[in-house]
């Protein structure tokens, strides 16, 4: 019984004649993600991230900011890792650079809104 099913399957192709999986078709889906993720968030990310930098370099004593954190203050003095904020008469605090979120200009007034 056993012969007579085998005997009606078709008979086997070459082992030479079989089509080999194509490692192109198989990596496109994988590839083409990494692309767009790579064109929707890391890019955006690294020219922000580069922007901000190039920011908080070009801190000076004088100049407004506003922290990461909302607080105003004035840049009193640049170290290498650390800004010496005054954000309130007699009221001094040293932060990272980092945590600088938006510098308003030398003498400029926050909007109170």
């Amino acid at each position: 019984m056993m012969f007579g099913m085998m005997s009606a399957l078709p008979p086997q192709a070459d082992p030479g004649q079989l089509a080999r999986p194509n490692m192109l078709g198989a990596l496109l889906p994988f590839v083409l993600v990494f692309v767009i993720f790579y064109l929707l968030i890391i890019m955006p990310q690294r020219k922000k991230q580069k922007k901000h930098s190039e920011m908080v370099e070009n801190l000076k004593p004088g100049d407004q900011i506003i922290t990461s954190a909302g607080i105003f203050g004035t840049v009193m003095g640049v170290q290498k890792d650390r800004i010496e904020v005054k954000i309130a008469s007699n009221v001094k605090i040293d932060i990272t650079k980092s945590a600088v979120g938006v510098i308003l200009g030398a003498g400029e007034k926050p909007e109170v809104r």
